[in-house]
């Protein structure tokens, strides 16, 4: 299992690498409306795609859709590196990288709860969002780094790093389904089925921790420059140093302390500390502080995300492959809206991202509570509430 987890952890670094390595070479090539539309359709025909894909996967298996993923992955790549100047080809490259993406992305997680079991399942998604923690960190430094040798090459090497994945992966990644889960998962229910019960609740809490994420992203710069004349360096500094807790924690923290039934109270404590760690940022005064304060609410973030994956795998009736799917669809319409949200709120107000993400993850303690509250009900014999 430690052969196929480290397969795993590649594939979604090499994933999250690639989102991570446009971020800071576009804006040099595009205009910022322009930028904002390709991110915006990425994340659109991931947030449609992503269930089809794992409900694919729970037909046909999770390996020859991994795969696909990655080649796609890889082709949407070399297509941005050969663009140049040519923006319609551009526009076709994000939306093959978000259809294919959407592919490698929630089979990767399926293939890890279907390798796990319910007892070690908050281990392995620790280890998932450690590796996509990690495609973030060194995804846009390595945009930035790779852009001295031109504006194209960061594009070639994520398409070349994508074929070395995909090779790897032919070779060493077996499937993780058996032919007869495969006839099961036919005989499931709709994958829209999962939103009419207690599920539906992580469901949305994906959503407004990926939503309340992006808002932020998008404007903590901007905010920054304001606070301490920030610039994209300093901003990437904070980046780095919170997203390297960040995978701490979901390496450590929460593959090794975290008890099976526990995942609930973790994922209370995350919402709590991202909290604190937006209404923070707010009295941010210098490099020092504001990296500070980012990396308080990263720490909460890196708590929620594996803890709500796990959740979601061992309760959902509908297949891994929907359930992660469809968790990838509300982290991509997340990706959507909440860069919207952000700058509109940003131009009422420059403490208004910060302010209204604090008071959202202290709301999403109501669909917690509406979650637990849903399990007794039902019950259900996971998680312990």
């Amino acid at each position: 299992m430690k052969k196929q987890l480290s397969a795993v952890m590649l594939i979604l670094v090499t994933i999250f690498i690639g989102f991570g390595i446009i971020i800071p070479v576009l804006p040099e090539l595009v205009t910022p409306f322009q930028l904002n539309m390709m991110l915006m359709l990425y994340s659109a025909v991931s947030f449609l795609m992503s269930p089809v894909w794992g409900s694919l996967s729970d037909r046909i298996g999770r390996r020859p859709v991994l795969l696909a993923g990655l080649a796609g992955f890889a082709v949407s790549f070399l297509l941005l590196g050969i663009a140049g100047d040519k923006l319609w080809l551009m526009y076709v490259s994000r939306l093959l990288g978000g259809l294919f993406s959407g592919a490698a992305t929630s089979c990767a997680v399926a293939y890890v709860a279907d390798i796990t079991t319910e007892e070690n399942r908050t281990k392995g998604m620790g280890l998932v969002g450690m590796s996509i923690g990690l495609g973030f960190i060194f995804g846009p430094a390595l945009g930035g780094l790779l852009s001295g040798f031109g504006l194209s090459f960061p594009f070639f090497v994520s398409a070349g790093l994508s074929l070395l994945t995909l090779l790897f992966a032919s070779a060493r990644l077996p499937e993780s389904l058996p032919p007869e889960k495969r006839t099961e998962a036919r005989k499931r229910p709709s994958r829209w089925s999962a939103f009419a019960g207690s599920l539906k609740y992580l469901y949305l809490l994906s959503f407004f921790v990926t939503f309340t994420l992006a808002g932020m992203e998008g404007t903590l710069q901007y905010f920054e420059a304001i606070r301490f004349g920030a610039g994209p360096m300093d901003v990437g500094i904070m980046f780095l140093v919170s997203g390297i807790v960040g995978a701490a924690i979901q390496g450590g923290v929460v593959r090794r302390l975290v008890k099976p039934g526990d995942e609930s109270k973790v994922v209370g404590y995350g919402l709590v500390l991202s909290a604190i760690g937006f209404f923070l940022l707010l009295l941010s005064s210098s490099l020092w502080t504001a990296t500070l304060y980012l990396t308080v609410f990263a720490a909460g973030n890196a708590l929620i995300r594996p803890c709500v994956i796990s959740l979601i795998t061992q309760m959902s009736k509908a297949g891994q492959g929907v359930a992660t799917g469809l968790n990838s669809s509300m982290d991509s319409l997340g990706r959507i809206a909440g860069p919207l949200m952000g700058a509109a709120a940003f131009h009422l107000n420059v403490n208004l991202p910060f302010a209204i993400g604090g008071v959202l993850c202290l709301g999403a303690l109501a669909l917690l509570a509406s979650f637990r509250a849903a399990v007794r009900r039902s019950g259900a014999d996971r998680p312990a509430v």
